[in-house]
């Protein structure tokens, strides 16, 4: 039988499960408390003139990165429900049932604040602070350090990798974002393994890297690294600290689109061996963002990844995909 050409694919962590956006519908899978895996299925549909933009170099990964970050939150979103429900299904066995909703209210909201950042996928505030606050340290700190504003520049870039570098490393010692992580690699580990066209078992997805050449991941540390070449070109030097950071938000567009293009280079040209090293600095990155996953969450993620190239034969052929309720085998 001939093999099935390979697609490529792309998803995300969620609480207790993996997403995955195919291409004609979005799929998450979860585990719940009673070890079903609860399915959450949305077609994919976009605008006619966004279709269009996301064929546009440089203009692409903007627009990427907006349609992704709102159509994660959703199933983001459906994954914190869930284990919410979950929870206030076992405080309801407490002695105190009226304290449940109010506790369960303040647990997803710490769940959402923690998961948003952690992931980097609040981009429009989070980029936004990613940028300022290392230009604004920087030039408090080093302000007569360098004469060229390319050393500013650079120390501004080592500063954002090392503030990064911290945060994710004490938030990763959590036990809700240390599972996420897991998931995460899981996710890594399905999508390596359709990509070299092996059976989906738990067994053979196990053996691949919780590492992937395009990882959101990666992303990050691009738009560090494209950033401080931007930022250095002569066109764009400031005389103070409100102009510096005026004219990061004003590129930070650009930046994030070079880095996109960056990011499919990278992944272009993995196999190529005196190339390859180009990705690291996203793959070391990795070994932050995701951990190794048990046998059960990467069970939860092949579930996921199967479904969602089910319903995409299903469209492919036709068949008409509305918006599904939650479902659970």
């Amino acid at each position: 039988m001939p093999q099935e050409p390979r697609n490529i694919y792309g998803g995300q962590a969620v609480i207790e499960g993996v997403m995955f956006a195919g291409k004609h519908v979005n799929v998450t899978a979860v585990r719940r408390k009673n070890d079903e895996i609860e399915f959450y299925e949305v077609p994919r549909s976009s605008k006619r003139w966004v279709t269009g933009l996301k064929k546009i170099p440089l203009v692409r990964g903007v627009v990427g990165i907006v349609e992704s970050s709102a159509k994660g939150s959703q199933h983001l979103n459906f994954s914190m429900e869930a284990y919410a429900e979950d929870e206030t299904a076992e405080e309801g066995k407490a002695d105190e049932p009226k304290k449940a909703e109010p506790e369960k209210k303040g647990f997803s909201l710490g769940m959402i604040v923690s998961v948003a950042v952690a992931g980097v996928l609040s981009f429009i505030f989070g980029k936004l602070i990613f940028t300022a606050v290392p230009a604004a340290i920087e030039d408090l700190l080093f302000a007569k350090a360098f004469s060229s504003q390319v050393g500013h520049n650079l120390l501004e870039g080592l500063i954002k990798i090392i503030l990064l570098l911290v945060y994710l490393y004490f938030i990763s010692l959590t036990p809700i974002i240390k599972r996420l992580f897991q998931y995460h690699g899981a996710e890594h580990k399905v999508i390596s393994a359709y990509e070299a066209g092996e059976k989906l078992t738990v067994e053979n997805v196990q053996k691949y890297s919780r590492l992937h050449y395009r990882c959101g991941s990666s992303f990050i540390v691009f738009t560090v690294i494209v950033g401080v070449v931007v930022y250095s070109m002569p066109i764009f030097e400031w005389e103070t600290i409100w102009e510096r950071i005026y004219l990061r938000i004003l590129l930070l567009p650009a930046v994030l689109g070079l880095s996109y293009e960056v990011l499919r280079l990278t992944n272009s040209v993995r196999e190529v061996p005196v190339l390859r090293f180009l990705g690291y600095p996203g793959l070391w990155l990795q070994l932050l963002t995701t951990k190794e996953p048990n046998d059960e969450q990467v069970k939860v993620s092949i579930a996921s990844f199967k479904r969602m190239l089910e319903l995409d034969r299903q469209a492919a052929a036709g068949v008409n995909l509305s918006a599904n309720e939650p479902k659970a085998i």
